[in-house]
């Protein structure tokens, strides 16, 4: 597999205090570099994700005020598990544990100038245990283990050493110190993702010129062209540039399971033509629920309806939403590729090297409506029992609508008859037929009976 030309860094204005799409600001200052984890999508931390932080650092620390502009980068872990960056900097981890169902915020040190005049509680201070140990005495004691006093409850705490601060867990009377240092409160430049469009603007027209002319290339004189949209962000981007290459014709597939905010939100998009999918229920009931490693659903509610609309059109080229940053399988399909279950269909992918920043800011820039899910806390959107979707975006099926996650629930329960334990489906490890080694180990620490078969 070819992988094409991926950021694996992210600038940063500190002037403006902004993300930027290039290394150097509209401002005409160069960026500094911040190192990103695989697989190096950063988004936009939207009004859900920055409520769900004031709270949990409030609940912590004391401190409701956050940075205004902040990314979130999804990383690997039991579910969601995102690098919070602001300011600039690393600002640190929004967790979900799927077990306990409960999220956790954990600062990172390069947080606490921005952290540490605002904080009111959630610290330990360990002067006087470094002062009765002198094998701890000094800088030199990140990593190690603190006995402590402290009435907090175990969890993620900001330590305090004399004149240093750091971070560190606490647990059963002990802190494990993970970084200390010297410290200086900073007051960081006020910025917005207004701002943040203004100073990318340049950029933004580069990627949209680029991809314009990309699918021009791909489409001139093809006598079917069309445009797949789902109402998810990328296909709302693939969607505007189609339009502005000349593109007009477009589809949406209605699978049966989607959310009632998508069906509403593409309702007001100009959508031409509607497919349908297949009876989801009749085929679940023979084939039991889709998993991770067996989706049968995309080809029965997806790929069948077009296949079968297509039959009458002809061959064609479809302009379609695909990026290299969403998933490992996603980065090996290239930018013009026959749909290997139509090859009839000729797709392809204008927006293949852009990251969920690109696409946000797109939007914002082009004034496109998006979604409402995402500002509801989805990282993605699609059925609303897609067993790629995250543990913690099911709770927020079951609180924004609960009669379908209870569907859902009930169903799930008459498919594993022989279920003993009903953690297995309310920890979502219903998603895979073969348990991935880190579902396993949870299953194992938690004393998870895994169903037959699976």
């Amino acid at each position: 597999m070819v992988n094409p030309p991926v950021k694996s860094v992210l600038y940063w204005c500190s002037e403006c205090n902004i993300p930027l799409l290039g290394r150097t600001c509209g401002c005409g200052r160069e960026g500094r570099r911040i190192a990103l984890n695989r697989p190096y999508d950063v988004r936009p931390a939207l009004k859900t994700d920055m409520d769900l932080m004031r709270d949990l650092l409030a609940r912590r620390f004391g401190c409701r005020e956050i940075p205004t502009v902040i990314l979130l980068n999804k990383t690997g872990g039991l579910d969601r598990n995102d690098q919070v960056i602001a300011n600039g900097e690393r600002f640190g981890w929004l967790t979900f544990d799927p077990s306990s169902k409960e999220y956790s915020f954990d600062p990172s040190f390069e947080a606490l100038p921005f952290l540490v005049p605002r904080i009111t509680k959630g610290i330990v201070d360990i002067t006087d245990a470094l002062q009765r140990d002198p094998s701890l005495s000094g800088r030199r004691i990140g990593g190690k283990r603190v006995r402590v006093k402290s009435t907090l409850p175990d969890g993620t705490v900001v330590v305090r050493a004399g004149s240093l601060w750091g971070v560190g867990q606490q647990r059963d009377g002990h802190v494990r110190i993970k970084q200390i240092g010297k410290v200086t409160p900073c007051t960081y430049p006020e910025s917005d993702w207004d701002l943040a469009v203004v100073k990318n603007t340049q950029a933004l027209k580069n990627l949209e010129r680029n991809a314009v002319r990309f699918i021009r290339q791909h489409t001139r004189d093809k006598p079917c062209v069309n445009v797949s949209y789902s109402g998810g962000k990328d296909s709302t981007a693939a969607l505007e540039l189609a339009r502005r290459a000349g593109v007009e014709t477009a589809y949406f597939i209605d699978t049966g399971m989607e959310f009632p905010e998508t069906l509403e939100f593409v309702g007001g998009m100009d959508i031409p033509i509607r497919l349908h999918g297949r009876d989801f229920w009749e085929k679940a009931k023979e084939a039991g629920p889709p998993a991770k490693d067996n989706r049968w659903c995309c080809e029965h509610l997806k790929l069948q309806p077009v296949k079968d609309w297509l039959s009458g059109t002809g061959e064609c080229v479809t302009v379609q939403g695909n990026r290299w940053y969403e998933s490992f399988v996603r980065a090996g399909i290239p930018a013009v590729s026959k749909n290997p279950f139509n090859p009839g269909q000729v797709n392809i992918s204008p927006i293949r090297n852009w990251r969920a920043l690109e696409v946000f800011l797109y939007m914002w820039w082009r004034k496109l409506p998006y979604n409402p899910l995402y500002d509801l806390g989805f990282e993605r959107v699609g059925c609303w029992m897609c067993p790629a979707m995250l543990e913690s975006e099911f709770r927020r099926v079951k609180e924004l609508h609960p009669d379908l996650h209870k569907k859902w629930m009930k169903f799930l329960r008459e498919w594993f008859t022989d279920r003993a334990d009903d953690r297995y489906l309310t920890c979502g490890l219903w998603r895979w037929e073969a348990l991935p080694p880190k579902m396993r180990e949870l299953s194992a620490e938690r004393k998870i009976r895994i169903p037959k078969g699976r």
